[in-house]
C-alpha cells in the first residue's frame, strides 16, 4: 500500500493470479462493469509484445476512512500462461493482497498447482511468501461439468487454510464476495 497525500488516499494493490483461462480477466471485467462509473477508473489493458496486463482502480465509498484517508484499490490481472512469467513477476511486486483464481475442472488441477508454485516463486523474488501474504482462493467455474469437489480442491490447493469462495465469474456468482474478502484482508495490514 502507499499513501497518496495529495488526494488523501491509501492505495491498496490487489492482484488476481492463477492459471491461464481460469477466470481472472472475467472477474475483473465483471467487477468493472458492475461498479458505479463515478467510483471507478477505466479498464486499461497494457499490451507488450510478450503479454497483456489488465488494470483499473476504484474508490470504495462505504468503507470508513483509515487515518482520515479514503481507501482506493488498484486491481490487476495478468495472463496465466507460463510464457508470460516476466509480466507476472513485475505485476506481483508491491501487491498488498492476492486472489488466486483456480479453475475447478478436474483436468485443470495440474495447471492450478503449477500456477500456485509459480506464484510462490515470484513472491520469493521480493522476499515474500504465501505464508506471509494475505490471499484468498477462488474456486471458479463451479457451473461446469467435471468439477472437482470442494473437499478435493481444498486438500490439494488450500494447504495454508486461507479463506475460499466458490464462483462462476461469467455470471458474477461469488465475484464480489471474493473481492470483499480480499479487501478486508488488505485493510487488516494497515
Amino acid at each position: 500500500m502507499h499513501i497518496d497525500w495529495k488526494n488523501r488516499e491509501i492505495v491498496f494493490k490487489i492482484v488476481y493470479y492463477g492459471p491461464g483461462l481460469g477466470g481472472k480477466t472475467t472477474n475483473l471485467e465483471y467487477i468493472h462493469a458492475k461498479l458505479n462509473p463515478s467510483l471507478r477508473g477505466d479498464l486499461i489493458s497494457f499490451k507488450t509484445k510478450e503479454d497483456r496486463t489488465l488494470y483499473f482502480d476504484f474508490m470504495q465509498m462505504d468503507l470508513p476512512p483509515i487515518n482520515r484517508k479514503k481507501p482506493r484499490f488498484h486491481l490487476y490481472t495478468i495472463p496465466g500462461q507460463v510464457q508470460y512469467g516476466y509480466g507476472r513477476k513485475l505485476v506481483i511486486n508491491g501487491a498488498d493482497a492476492l486472489v488466486f483464481v483456480a479453475d475447478s475442472q478436474k483436468e485443470r488441477m495440474d495447471e492450478n498447482l503449477a500456477s500456485l508454485a509459480d506464484l510462490e516463486e515470484k513472491l520469493s523474488l521480493y522476499k515474500k511468501s504465501l505464508q506471509k501474504m494475505p490471499w484468498i482462493l477462488q474456486y471458479n467455474k463451479r457451473d461446469l461439468p467435471h468439477c472437482a469437489s470442494i473437499t478435493s480442491l481444498q486438500s490439494k490447493l488450500n494447504f495454508l487454510k486461507v479463506p475460499y469462495f466458490e464462483a462462476v465469474a461469467t455470471n458474477g456468482t461469488g465475484v464480489f464476495e471474493t473481492l470483499k474478502g480480499v479487501i478486508q484482508m488488505a485493510m487488516q495490514q494497515v
